[in-house]
């Protein structure tokens, strides 16, 4: 793609707005996207520029931060815009587009944290709610960084179109190909609802200890949403894809496959039994499983949970918690993937950290609060949902290598049992790891095979123990493609889970005998 000028980008900053870029249908709507290079192409000063600020303003507001103490303190700038639309009874009846704008103002002294965040760019309204944040602090003077360095980061996101720059009408055309094929993939489809959105968003976090970093982070996904009817009876699933991606990414590949797969999930559901319930070996399908390791298991590795001693983990550092071949990771250096970083939310590097390694529990999930309490470097984990919130450890695309079987061997290895396929509901007390999981789509598993397709199951387990009793991983690692969004202390995050296929010896299944 062309590349823009400096002049081009502060024009289509946040303070130069024009209502020429406007798709038609939000014309008239202040509140717009802009136009943005991929990193790289903007350097530092283009973003001073474009939020409208200097390293003097910045300065100014840290010694504010810090005057009445405090051991650290950081500033985030963020400018981000979202569009949805959203497709129903062949028809698209919603579309809207949404910008959020402002600075989030960080202090730490020992382990406590004062946070205030302003709407208004104004140096005044940023050092007012620096004096805020410092509250917290005592009576003795922190000085303000001397100066601040310009970290460069990596493109672990890298796109071609921008969606900046991609008009509704371009968009309608992606949702109209899903919601037709899914019509036209079985006559038994009543319905099909496609929700797409679209986000971009700049952010330049600086800290007190001298070091200042930009980045443009997109993002996307597509879920198509299925309604089937057979004799009466009707059946909903699903099926989403998405990712830091650009237009560019939505192929008619893409788009049918997600189509047939919606269709699939959901018809599949007419053959569906409820199976007994019980304790039973539960075979976990690559991919899309991830999940329960990612709630289960994930948050109970987030450093805070442990620093607090609130997790079955604080006290088995460096202790075996799963078999030898078990390595778990969250990576945020995948290219494209929904929790991918190049920089975290405190201006420390993204990295692959491995968790569990050959069984052995290595590493939390660090921000700056932990790794100084652990006396480690950060992890790259400190997220925040936007400018209004603080940073806290949270996973970014977390995972389990591939094993040392095949699927065909797992399976084969269960005489009775269940496998599971597609989660949604679920509940987890973070700490303890105990869980419960709503199994949308499964098998059966019948003398080595898979059988009858299964619905509406219920699993109950803890965390840690499904861990220790994982007896067999397959080589066939998936990485869900689409993703989720994580919740915890009040905010949302982008999140991608992974596993391979994976048997536990034992889990409690809610069935129609339990």
């Amino acid at each position: 793609m062309a590349k823009m000028t400096r002049r081009d980008f502060v024009k289509m900053g946040a303070m130069g707005l024009a209502a020429a870029s406007v798709p038609g249908i939000f014309r008239g709507n202040p509140l717009m996207a802009f136009a943005s290079p991929p990193p790289g192409e903007a350097n530092l000063k283009d973003y001073y520029e474009y939020f409208g600020i200097d390293e003097n303003i910045i300065r100014r507001v840290m010694a504010a931060a810090l005057e009445r103490g405090g051991d650290y303190c950081d500033v985030f700038f963020e400018h981000s815009t979202a569009t949805d639309v959203i497709l129903e009874d062949n028809a698209v009846n919603r579309a809207y587009t949404q910008v959020d704008y402002g600075v989030g103002i960080r202090v730490i002294e020992d382990e406590q944290t004062g946070y205030s965040f302003s709407e208004e760019m104004t140096p005044e309204a940023m050092i007012k709610a620096a004096r805020t944040a410092a509250n917290i602090a005592g009576e003795s003077r922190t000085a303000a960084p001397a100066s601040l360095n310009y970290h460069m980061i990596p493109d672990y996101y890298p796109i071609e179109m921008f969606w900046e720059d991609v008009g509704i009408d371009r968009k309608i055309p992606l949702l109209r190909r899903v919601n037709e094929k899914m019509l036209a993939e079985d006559k038994r489809v009543v319905k099909a609802r496609i929700y797409f959105t679209d986000r971009s968003s700049h952010i330049l976090v600086a800290t007190s200890d001298g070091r200042i970093a930009c980045d443009y982070r997109p993002m996307t996904r597509m879920f198509a949403m299925c309604t089937a009817e057979q004799n009466g009876r009707k059946e909903e699933s699903f099926k989403h894809l998405g990712g830091r991606r650009g237009l560019e990414y939505y192929t008619p590949e893409k788009l049918d496959g997600l189509a047939g797969k919606a269709v699939g999930n959901t018809v599949a559901l007419f053959d569906a039994v409820k199976p007994e319930g019980g304790e039973m070996e539960v075979v976990l399908a690559s991919g899309s499983s991830g999940i329960l390791l990612h709630e289960a298991i994930g948050h109970g590795l987030e450093a805070d949970l442990n620093r607090k001693n609130m997790s079955i983990f604080s006290e088995k550092m460096n202790q075996p918690v799963a078999a030898d071949f078990v390595t778990i990771v969250d990576d945020g250096t995948m290219k494209n993937y929904r929790g991918s970083l190049n920089v975290d939310d405190e201006a420390n590097d993204t990295e692959k950290t491995y968790l569990v390694k050959d069984g052995i529990l290595r590493s939390y999930m660090h921000d700056r609060i932990s790794s100084r309490h652990y006396k480690v470097k950060p992890t790259g984990n400190g997220r925040r949902q936007s400018f209004r919130y603080p940073p806290i450890p949270r996973m970014r695309n977390t995972y389990m290598l591939a094993g040392p079987h095949t699927k065909e061997e797992i399976i084969k290895s269960v005489k009775k049992g269940l496998y599971t396929e597609m989660f949604t509901n679920g509940e987890v007390r973070i700490g303890a790891g105990d869980f419960t999981f709503y199994v949308k789509s499964g098998r059966l598993i019948e003398d080595g095979k898979l059988t009858r397709p299964v619905k509406d199951v219920n699993i109950i387990g803890n965390g840690p123990e499904v861990l220790r009793d994982i007896v067999m991983a397959a080589d066939d690692l998936t990485v869900e493609e689409g993703g989720g969004t994580c919740g915890k202390g009040g905010q949302w995050a982008p999140v991608t889970d992974g596993l391979p296929t994976t048997k536990v010896l034992s889990i409690t299944v809610g069935g129609v005998t339990a």
